[in-house]
Parts: C-alpha cells; sequence; structure tokens
C-alpha cells in the first residue's frame, strides 16, 4: 500500500492532469517502469523468504518472471487507465487494492508453485 500510494503522488507529479492523454502517459509509464521491478522484488523477496538459496532463487525468478508480467500487462493497462482518468488521487490505492486481491493470488500461487 504504501509503496503503490508514494507511486501515485510521484506520477501526478511527474505527469500533472487528468485528461485521456496524461491517463495513457501515467499507465505507460507505470506499466513500463514500475510494474517490472514490483513484479521483480516480489518475486525476489517471496522466494528468499521461502528458503531458497540465490542460485535456487534466481532460476526461479527466469522461470516465472516473464509469465507474471505478461499475465500483468493483460489486467492491470486498462485498470490502471480508467483509475487515472476517472479516480481522484486520494482514491486511486483502494481502486487498486480491490483488484489486487485477484492479482496477489495469481502471484502467490505462481511465486509458492515447486
Amino acid at each position: 500500500g504504501p509503496v503503490v500510494g508514494n507511486w501515485y503522488r510521484i506520477l501526478d507529479r511527474l505527469i500533472p492532469g487528468n485528461t485521456k492523454v496524461v491517463a495513457v502517459k501515467k499507465m505507460v509509464l507505470d506499466q513500463g517502469a514500475f510494474a517490472p521491478c514490483f513484479l521483480g522484488c516480489f518475486l525476489a523477496v517471496t522466494g528468499a523468504m521461502n528458503g531458497l538459496s540465490v542460485q535456487d532463487n534466481w532460476s526461479k525468478i527466469q522461470q516465472d518472471y516473464m509469465d507474471a508480467l505478461m499475465t500483468n500487462y493483460c489486467i492491470w493497462p486498462p485498470v490502471q487507465i480508467a483509475n487515472f482518468y476517472f479516480v481522484p488521487l486520494q482514491h486511486r490505492l483502494a481502486v487498486v487494492q480491490c483488484v489486487a486481491i485477484v492479482w496477489n493470488c495469481y502471484l502467490s500461487w505462481k511465486a509458492n508453485r515447486m
């Protein structure tokens, strides 16, 4: 929550406004920069917390990362465009957390599959 909330405040400072073009720009930056980094960190931390060695963790990340990222790109771009266009900044995190319930179940399944 805090990481994503701060990210949205940064996005609003970097790309001010709420037009359709602004919403698309924010989504591109969100999905092009934040999502790949966040996903990689999530998989790495999950592997470490599961007790994987550095080598096993790296292998698991290589196995799962691209599939998870492509699934991310099927779900999040339309959600984020709507979120950045229709939802005021103070409510964006709540919208994302509703979708994230399903997304986090998928990520947990993906990360904990051996």
